[in-house]
């Protein structure tokens, strides 16, 4: 047997006895359009008018529309039914050309792989292939998503046995049989503990489930009727952008449909680096840090660098925290490349269609097994705690360079809240029945001040600029957790500035009516601002967890309302409940049980401020005092105002003078910049801190202590221990220490 055909039969069979198919690197690394194929080539020529193009786009969007607005309407999970979606047409290739305009943009440079991966895969193996009527699904990260809570189903749609582009929906289902309830487990301490983990695989033919593996899948999740429930409800949005792509094949022909796709991409591209061109060249660097992996407190840093040269954009991550191998706080890099292309499609250009070009210019570079590039092996159901972040990293220094770009789209913003501040949940309902998800009122962060105007309370989250945060009354209905006070604003705690960030809102919960029933919080930002201000706006404050347990506030007010109290703030001052224990907790809370009448307390985030405090107009300092959105300690010393606390009237000759004063205190304190960092900067961080992430030289890595470094091209993942072990060693060491005093 010669060489080369001994060669072919040894790849022949390793490629025949293949032992695992893991998430393909090639595809995952990627976030590139497919180049442009023969195919596509000879339809643009055929189908080139610009008018006709612009029809056959606006025909292919309103299907992907109507069709976001299907899932919305028949959506039986929180995040269907408040908008954490959206549906797309994907090409031939796997490119998302088209998607909703409405629910979460991250999908937009997450959703092809999946597609990619089926194309690679599964097209030509004779025991899958992809024929008319096949549906495919994936809920897992590792092969392209944010996190497994999101489940996409796609179909591909034929003309004439050509495969011609693809149609789906991703929906945020929630419950998928992790660790624990609600599909977010920050428990989680490996893959296997995250539920439900679907690469991408056919669960149906001829537009029909299979019911074996309906079976299967129903048997993962706490909830199987929701999981029935939202697999019909996607399938159904595919079926219609499929008719509504028939459509336009009959009245454009196919050419037009194949053209208009990839041309939708290659235009995007090419205005996104026309855009791009017109910024100016340089260099901003940002830090930011999580201050937990919400198990326990620690600074978890973000090393950002934006290097913008010619038509394209460089994202430098490389020097931030390694991963950690046993927390779920980690983000596949796809999922990353998700969230910073949804700062550039809500926040910069607006107005650019839905697709995957956006990001094209767009470079990123970050450190293999860190927490920003996890590997395989990490837990990833938490990584909104490192990307949300970097989001804010990358979303704060965008604007130094809008603020002189030749083309502006938006205004010019401050740092949008980032974390979902809100309840996880899981337990019985009053109906008997097994339930776990979460609430929507992580949809309401608050908007960041503008160069030019206040931001908007508790508007709308980062990643989806047009979703809900539904109603308390049909939550009610359907779930025992009961809003005590729902919805209402938070005093002091949004960024100041010149013009300051929208207000937070205060959610005071507990519940009724069940046997069994937990609550769980996954925010980080308890002692370390998430988001920050921009051009000396104030970032927002820290939002730490609040209880009342040991007490059934049922009970107590049943005969004394005045009991009740509608803020945060006066239930945890004044304690009114007896005999109540009174605690503040970080946002991490694992699955805690909760007693009927216990109450549970948290608050929406604010976004940053922007300009200086000192130049906000003293009579809009007056109407937030007189409308109990900020103290009179924040009047008097942040932004140095004098008025009448009853009327609220500025005394303007005294205002002016404390603003004066204040400026002269800077001047006096103010230090040339090279004198502030010789004072400042530090050889290691502190001793005391368990820090993660560089230091001074993004090549050297900090693994929490000065003593414990890895080189960034080679980094050794970290393992935390388990805080039930580290307390119960500090309450031995404790009880140690008295039994040698004689007080044991």
């Amino acid at each position: 047997m010669g060489g080369d055909q001994e060669k072919s039969v040894i790849e022949k069979f390793l490629e025949d006895n293949v032992l695992f198919l893991g998430p393909d690197p090639e595809i995952m690394e990627s976030h590139q359009m497919a180049p442009v194929s023969a195919r596509e080539t000879e339809a643009m020529a055929a189908f080139n008018n610009p008018d006709q193009v612009n029809l056959v786009r606006h025909k292919l969007q309103t299907a992907c529309n109507e069709s976001f607005d299907m899932v919305e309407q028949m959506g039986a999970a929180p995040g269907a039914k408040w908008g954490d979606l959206i549906s797309g047409v994907w090409t031939a290739q796997g490119d998302l050309a088209m998607a909703s305009m409405g629910g979460v943009l991250i999908f937009s440079v997450l959703t092809q792989h999946p597609v990619k991966f089926i194309l690679k895969y599964w097209k030509d193996d004779p025991t899958v292939g992809i024929r008319p009527g096949d549906i495919f699904m994936h809920n897992d990260a590792r092969y392209g998503n944010i996190h497994n809570t999101d489940q996409s189903l796609i179909i591909p749609v034929f003309h004439e046995g050509e495969l011609i582009c693809f149609t789906g929906a991703i929906v945020h289902e929630g419950e998928n049989g992790a660790c624990e309830p609600g599909g977010m487990p920050s428990a989680a301490e490996s893959p296997f503990d995250e539920g439900l983990k679907m690469s991408p695989f056919k669960v149906g033919e001829n537009y029909e489930f299979r019911r074996d593996i309906m079976t299967f899948l129903q048997n993962s999740v706490r909830e199987p009727k929701l999981q029935l429930e939202g697999m019909k409800s996607k399938l159904f949005a595919a079926m219609r952008m499929e008719s509504r792509v028939r459509d336009a094949i009959e009245e454009y022909g196919v050419q037009a449909v194949i053209a208009t796709l990839r041309k939708t991409l290659l235009d995007t591209e090419q205005e996104t680096r026309r855009r791009l061109s017109t910024w100016p060249d340089g260099i901003v660097r940002t830090n930011l840090f999580a201050d937990g992996t919400l198990r326990e407190n620690c600074l978890i840093k973000i090393r950002c660098e934006l290097e913008k040269r010619g038509d394209e954009l460089i994202i430098d991550f490389r020097g931030s925290s390694p991963e950690f191998l046993n927390r779920a706080n980690n983000t596949v890099l796809a999922s990353l490349k998700g969230m910073l292309a949804q700062e550039f499609l809500s926040f910069v250009w607006p107005d650019l269609p839905r697709n995957q070009a956006v990001f094209a210019p767009i470079k990123l570079r970050t450190d293999k097994r860190s927490a920003l590039h996890c590997s395989p092996d990490a837990p990833n159901a938490q990584s909104m705690m490192t990307f949300f972040p970097s989001f804010t990293a990358v979303q704060i220094a965008v604007p130094k360079f809008l603020y002189s770009a030749g083309h502006r789209a938006t205004d010019v913003i401050a740092g949008w809240y980032n974390m979902i501040v809100t309840f996880i949940y899981g337990g019985v309902n009053q109906y008997g029945e097994l339930v776990g998800n979460v609430c929507a009122d992580l949809n309401g962060m608050g908007g960041a001040a503008r160069w030019n105007r206040d931001g908007e309370h508790s508007i709308a989250p980062i990643f989806a600029p047009m979703a809900d945060i539904g109603e308390q009354e049909l939550i009610e209905e359907e779930v025992p957790l009961i809003k005590i006070v729902p919805h209402r604003l938070m005093r002091d705690a949004n960024g100041f500035g010149k013009f300051r960030g929208g207000h937070g809102y205060q959610q005071i919960a507990t519940m009724k009516d069940s046997s069994m029933w937990g609550f769980m919080c996954c925010s980080i930002g308890s002692k370390f601002p998430t988001t920050m201000g921009i051009f000396g706006g104030y970032a927002p404050g820290c939002y730490p967890l609040c209880k009342v347990r040991g007490v059934n506030v049922f009970e107590e007010m049943e005969d004394n309302r005045d009991l009740l109290r509608f803020t945060v703030e006066e239930i945890m001052n004044e304690q009114p409940f007896p005999g109540g224990r009174y605690t503040t907790h970080h946002m991490g809370l694992q699955l805690e049980f909760a007693q009927p009448g216990e109450l549970y307390m948290i608050t929406q985030g604010s976004g940053g401020g922007y300009g200086d405090v000192l130049e906000r107009e003293p009579e809009a300092v007056a109407r937030e005092y007189l409308d109990e959105l900020i103290s009179m300690n924040t009047v008097n010393n942040i932004y140095h105002v004098v008025l009448d606390a009853e009327s609220g009237a500025v005394d303007q000759a005294a205002t002016a003078a404390r603003r004066q004063a204040e400026r002269d205190k800077r001047k006096r304190l103010g230090k040339p910049y090279k004198e502030f960092v010789k004072s400042w900067e530090t050889e290691h961080p502190p001793e005391h801190l368990p820090y993660y992430g560089s230091w001074k030289d993004k090549a050297l890595i900090y693994r929490g202590s000065r003593h414990d470094t890895c080189p960034a091209d080679a980094i050794v993942p970290v393992m935390m221990r388990d805080p039930k072990d580290v307390r119960i060693e500090q309450l031995e060491a404790e009880l140690t220490a008295l039994r040698a005093q004689g007080k044991g």
